[in-house]
């Protein structure tokens, strides 16, 4: 099945867009886990990601939509690097992932 418009393009990428963003928010909000919430925002950031290729195909901008997309797995990088951080100062703190047990790391 070939996709004859952008509009169809549109419809196709925005619907896996949506979805991706409703998986990630679901898990964002449901878990308890920091892995699992660093997961979550990782799929905010490919739903992101997903809808700037689509909107850059459509508008013809390519090389615009390039740069953004580089730009943000760049950004993706740092955060998961930085999430890694927190996750290993967290278990070294607690023996757990729990977010609720956060507010231990004060101070």
């Amino acid at each position: 099945m070939a996709l004859s418009s952008p509009i169809e393009l549109l419809y196709v990428f925005g619907s896996f867009t949506i979805l991706l963003l409703a998986a990630g928010f679901y898990c964002l909000v449901v878990t308890r886990s920091f892995l699992r919430a660093v997961i979550a925002i990782e799929l905010l950031i490919k739903a992101v990601t997903l809808f700037f290729i689509a909107v850059g195909y459509i508008t013809g901008k390519p090389a615009l939509t390039q740069a953004l997309v580089i730009t943000i797995i760049v950004v993706e990088v740092v955060v998961v690097v930085v999430a890694g951080g927190i996750a290993i100062s967290v278990f070294r703190k607690n023996d757990s992932l729990d977010i609720t047990l956060l507010n231990k790391l004060k101070g």
